[in-house]
This record gives structure tokens, sequence and C-alpha cells, in this order.
């Protein structure tokens, strides 16, 4: 196979998962580790990608956001494992804030049984999916953002400075040593970084194309929440260890 129809199909692997392993590369070009690292270099100095320990990764626009429908699509094997991590810590009688978002939507379905549970939110999809579920709901009011369904605005925000989480599960564009959590929209931002501050324990869920991405507007410093993803064994920088849950995909 020639240099650029590997690279290519290295921007169509990167398209369909977000993050693509060298190991992946080689295996399906047929191509040697090093002819595979060329590559890679190649299409982060043309701005396609940045590279990884092990592979490379989407680059991400400070302000680019996909829609549900987007996200929904993207990383769903992921998705599960971590939506089902995050829901096993919550207990009965617990009040939690859950985030707008594709993964703590995932976590919906694992909440079921749960005696007693109250769950804030500010996204439609999840009041309306709980509300299937005969699950204790509270919808917050003000703007509805089109494009991820989340509830947002100056309403939303004195509305939750109004109320306390035992736990709050919360989404993220990127996750960053020196920047902290980020995320696209100044206005979702406002949202999670009141939740996070009236929750006794937050957790924010991500899946490994999320690490050591930059988005425009900053919610929390890293210390502040356990993040929950789904490994961390080659996309991700061990230096994230000490403040990550790791939940392995069930042997």
């Amino acid at each position: 196979m020639l240099a650029e129809e590997r690279q290519q199909l290295i921007i169509q692997l990167l398209k369909e998962n977000s993050v693509v392993k060298l190991q992946e590369i080689c295996e399906q070009t047929d191509c040697s580790e090093s002819s595979a690292r060329r590559d890679l270099q190649l299409l982060e100095e043309r701005g396609l990608l940045v590279r990884v320990h092990g592979g490379a990764k989407v680059k991400h626009s400070l302000q680019r956001e996909l829609d549900m429908s987007g996200k929904a699509a993207k990383n769903v094997t992921e998705k599960e494992i971590i939506a089902k991590a995050a829901a096993a810590l919550v207990a009965n009688d617990d009040v939690i804030y859950l985030d707008a978002g594709t993964t703590t939507l995932a976590m919906i379905p694992y909440l079921k049984g749960k005696e007693q549970l109250t769950v804030v939110t500010n996204g439609v999809l999840h009041a309306s999916r709980l509300a299937d579920q005969r699950i204790k709901t509270i919808l917050i009011g003000g703007e509805l953002k089109a494009t991820t369904k989340a509830i947002i605005g100056v309403k939303a925000v004195k509305e939750l400075q109004e109320l306390r989480f035992n736990k709050a599960f919360l989404g993220t564009n990127g996750i960053h040593q020196k920047y902290g959590f980020t995320t696209p929209d100044p206005n979702e931002a406002a949202i999670k970084k009141v939740a996070l501050e009236q929750s006794e324990a937050t957790y924010v869920l991500a899946d490994p194309s999320k690490f050591d991405a930059v988005s425009f507007v900053k919610i929390a410093r890293l210390a502040e929440a356990t993040i929950i993803t789904s490994s961390l064994k080659t996309q991700v920088s061990t230096r994230y260890r000490r403040q990550t849950t790791i939940q392995e995909e069930a042997k």
C-alpha cells in the first residue's frame, strides 16, 4: 500500500473512532511500525491529528462540538463500560446530578432498581428516559441548546445553586494536565461548574479520546473531580492514574 493510501486510511480510522493505535495501522495496511510512525508524523505536521503514546488521536478544535446524534455514534463500547461503572457508584436514597451528554445518558438503564433515587438533570433526553423508568426526576428550567439538548442559561444556573447533590456525573470535551476539564460552550461550562460546587463528590465520565485534549472554556481543575474512563493502557498517559477510576472491560 502506498504511503498516501495509508495516510487516507489513518484519517478514516480517526473519523470513526477518534483514536487509532499504531498496531492497528500496521495490521490494516501491512506496513512496518517505522512506516506507520512516519505517516503519523507527516499527518501531524499537516495539522490533521495529534500523536500520542502508541498511536494518534483526533485534533480537537477549541470551539467545535458535535450534536447529540454525532456524539452518540462515537466510542459506543467505551461509553457503555464507563456508564456501567458510574452507575455502580449510585446508592439507594441518593440525590444525583446527571449532566447532559451521551455517556451520562448511557448510565440511565443501569440506574433501574435504585430505591428512593432522585435525579436532577439539564438534559431533556435524560429527563424523558428517566421518567420512562419511573425514576424521580427534576429537569431544571432555562434555555434549550438545540445541538446537545441541554438546558443552559442564567435561570438554570440559579436553580442549581439552590440544590445539593450526593454525587454529580459530568461530561467533558477535554482533559488536560495543565488546563483541566474543558468544554467549547461557556454556557454549558457554567452549568457544570455549579453542579460540581453543589455536589459532595463529582465524577467526570470520559472515553480515552478526551485525554490531552483542550477546549475553549475551563470547567475545573483535575483535582476537583474523579475521572471514570474505560482504559488507560495505551492512549492515555500514566500521569492521570492517581485521580482516575479505571473500569476495565469484563473478562
